[in-house]
Parts: C-alpha cells; sequence; structure tokens
C-alpha cells in the first residue's frame, strides 16, 4: 500500500463517529449484554465519540441521561415473561427513521434481536444508513430448556433473517462466528468481550465475607455466579459440588444471582449460599473470596463470568466453548471438557478440588491469563470494524449515485 493511501486510511480511522446505539438492555440493569454495551459506550465516549443510545425506559422513574457525547432516546418496553426485570422494546420504526433523519447517524449499532432492535434495522435500511447488528444470546438453544424445543429451526431462520440485514453481525469469539457462518449468517466480525481487571482482582479477598459463609481458611468454597435459570444449567453444578464434597467435607457452595431457578433450589438445599444479586466491589469480593469457580452452563455466546473469574484469580473448571475455550487451559489455570460431557464436567471439578496444590497453582496462573483483555483494546477494535463497514457503505452509496445520474443524462 503507498504512502498516500495509508495516510488516508488513518485520517478516516480518526475521524469523530456518530453512532446510534439500539439495545433492549443496559446498566443498571444486570446482565452480561447490559455490562458489555456500557461498557462499549462509555468506551467510545472516552475516545470523543457522540452516541445516540435508544433502549426501553426501565421504569417510571427512568429519564433519559444526557451528557458530553451522549443523548439516550428512551421507547416504549414490556416485561420479558420469566425476566420481569428486563423489557421488550416494542417496535419503533417510523419514530426512529423521524429521528435519524432530522440527524443522520454515521452507523447504527443494533445490539438486541427484539422487535426494537428489528424496526431500527428496518429504519436504518429504509434510510440508507449502514448497520452492524451483534449477536449476544443462544435463544435457539434456550428452547431445549423451556419445553419448545420444536422452536429450534424457526427461531435460527429468524436470527439468519435478522443479521442477514446488516452489513456485519458481530459474535465474541472466533468458534461462534463460524458456527453462524455455518448456519447462513454471510458476514461475521469477532469483537471480544473485555474485562475490568481494576475491579476484579485476587487483592478483593475478603476473610470477613468468608466467616459469613461459615467458611475457615482451609474451607474450600466453590462458586457459581450468573442468573439462577434453567438454561444455565445448575443442576450440574449441584451434581459437581457433592461429588467433590467426598474429599472436602466442610466444603461450601456458594450462588451469586438471582432469578426463576432460585426458589425451588434454596428450598431443596437450603445448606447452599445464596447471596443473591451483587455488583460492582461487592460482587468483586464475591468472586475473589472464593477458591474455585464452577461454570456449567452449555448455552453461552460468551460468558463474561468465565473472565471475571479468571480475573479474580479462580481457577475455572467449564466446558470447552465460548469465552472458557478462548480464556481456560486445562492444568494451568483451570480445566476444561468437552461440550456435553457433564461425567467429565463432574470429575474435573472433583479433580481440581481435591489437589491442593494443583488447586493453588491454577489459581496462581488465573489472573495472568487474562491480563490483555481490557476493554479499551475491544472498543477500539469495535471502532475499526465500524470504519471499515462506514467506509465500504459510503463506497456502494456513491456507486449508485454514479449510476443514478448517468441515467438522468
Amino acid at each position: 500500500m503507498d504512502t498516500p493511501l495509508v495516510m488516508q486510511h488513518l485520517a478516516t480511522a480518526e475521524r469523530q463517529l456518530r453512532v446510534a446505539v439500539v439495545t433492549e438492555t443496559y446498566p443498571p440493569e444486570v446482565n452480561g449484554v447490559a455490562m458489555t454495551t456500557g461498557r462499549l459506550v462509555d468506551g467510545m465516549l472516552r475516545l470523543g465519540h457522540q452516541v445516540q443510545l435508544v433502549r426501553p425506559r426501565q421504569g417510571q422513574g427512568d429519564r433519559p441521561a444526557s451528557a458530553d457525547g451522549l443523548e439516550e432516546v428512551l421507547s416504549r418496553g414490556l416485561p420479558i415473561p420469566r425476566y420481569n426485570h428486563l423489557k421488550l422494546g416494542l417496535p419503533a420504526r417510523s419514530a426512529l427513521q423521524r429521528l435519524w433523519s432530522l440527524r443522520r447517524p454515521d452507523v447504527v449499532q443494533v445490539v438486541t434481536e427484539g422487535p426494537l432492535g428489528w424496526s431500527a434495522v428496518a429504519a436504518a435500511r429504509k434510510l440508507r444508513l449502514p448497520v452492524i447488528t451483534e449477536f449476544h444470546t443462544n435463544f435457539h438453544s434456550y428452547s431445549g430448556y423451556y419445553g419448545v424445543g420444536w422452536l429450534k429451526q424457526p427461531v435460527e431462520a429468524w436470527l439468519r433473517r435478522f443479521h442477514n440485514n446488516g452489513e456485519v453481525c458481530l459474535a465474541p469469539t472466533r468458534e461462534l462466528a463460524g458456527q453462524l457462518m455455518a448456519r447462513g449468517v454471510r458476514r461475521v466480525e469477532v469483537v471480544a468481550r473485555g474485562v475490568d481487571t481494576g475491579l476484579f482482582s485476587p487483592a478483593r479477598r475478603s476473610e470477613t465475607l468468608r466467616r459469613e459463609w461459615g467458611a475457615s481458611d482451609e474451607t474450600l468454597v466453590a462458586a457459581v455466579v450468573g442468573r439462577m435459570a434453567p438454561e444455565k444449567n445448575l443442576a450440574l453444578a449441584v451434581r459437581a459440588f457433592d461429588a467433590l464434597r467426598e474429599r472436602h467435607p466442610d466444603a461450601r457452595l456458594l450462588f451469586v444471582g438471582d432469578g426463576p431457578a432460585r426458589a425451588a433450589l434454596q428450598a431443596e438445599r437450603p445448606d447452599f449460599i445464596y447471596a443473591g444479586m451483587r455488583s460492582g466491589e461487592d460482587l468483586a469480593a464475591h468472586y475473589a473470596s472464593a477458591d474455585l469457580f464452577l461454570f456449567p452452563s452449555q448455552t453461552e455466546t460468551f460468558g463474561n463470568v468465565t473472565t471475571e473469574a479468571l480475573a479474580s484469580g479462580l481457577p475455572v473448571v467449564g466446558f470447552d466453548y465460548a469465552a472458557a475455550a478462548e480464556r481456560v487451559r486445562s492444568n494451568e489455570n483451570g480445566w476444561l471438557v468437552p461440550l456435553g460431557d457433564d461425567a467429565g464436567f463432574i470429575d474435573a471439578a472433583r479433580h481440581v478440588a481435591g489437589d491442593t496444590a494443583l488447586r493453588r497453582r491454577l489459581a496462581g496462573n488465573a489472573r495472568a491469563s487474562v491480563q490483555d483483555a481490557d476493554w479499551d483494546g475491544i472498543v477500539r477494535r469495535l471502532l475499526a470494524v465500524m470504519d471499515e463497514v462506514i467506509g465500504a457503505h459510503e463506497s456502494r452509496e456513491a456507486g449508485i449515485d454514479r449510476i443514478a445520474g448517468a441515467r438522468t443524462v
């Protein structure tokens, strides 16, 4: 590439963008999609870009925020069944067309695949705006956990159509990107997830907190962090814990999170620790005060809790996919088993828990394995994809205009 072209690319890459971000979940709501979106928005703002955030109103008193570079637009929403603390954005195509006609964004980033997301894609297409979609949630995999397995293929077709209506679909891992393309999504780019290593750290270990759990210095505490719902496969974590308890009779199992599966599990196993929803430094202390992280879910697109646990100095036992496949190495910072191998998961938990020297060595390597996963790098990767999409869109539109001009001559 010659020097003028290099300079032209750098100048384009550094231009300040106006990005319309459309999402059905956002902080202070607690879930991986909200957390990731919040981090990316904050990162774009810090780098001087302008963000118009379109999201459902989260409660009666919710008011749109307005700060340097940030404009919030609140839409109507309805509670999601089984997830009443979250809202499903209602269609708003006409409103978005009016909004973006008055002030056109450089690119529309559609985070979620609900009705609000669909209407955002449609509005952007109508206005000939470049669109980036994101794949965050394996809805098609969830169907088996809620007794509607027959919906899997229709949902897959629905998701494929949604993502193919954008210029590019973002996925958090190379593995998932390959799966999406195999299912017919035409173009997929990888934008990984980061972890706040300043917040999540072994230094936040709290002996006071451990005493509240009834744990001494020698007591093994296994942790499960995340939404307590059927698709998280919590029963496998319980089976693995019961198995490792053969070597550690006084071990404790800690659940951090809430959800529809909590009440039944708590009634059946009141001996476990149920910390409920935690956030910020409080959440970080709960991670760091445990000794082993169990991640039994098999339906993740990424699994932010995996990298948070590693940053907190916990060995991770999980399945070889999503974030674990990217970050965990058996016998280095945790233990991986093939996806679907429940017996292997139980054996791995028993093995790591039963060998104190091994567990401490894995814990010692855990934090270093995610030190490169800073959010600043993730944001810059996202902006590079946006810049490429905008450039391709501008070239395509210029070509269309030239053809239209030639036809009128």
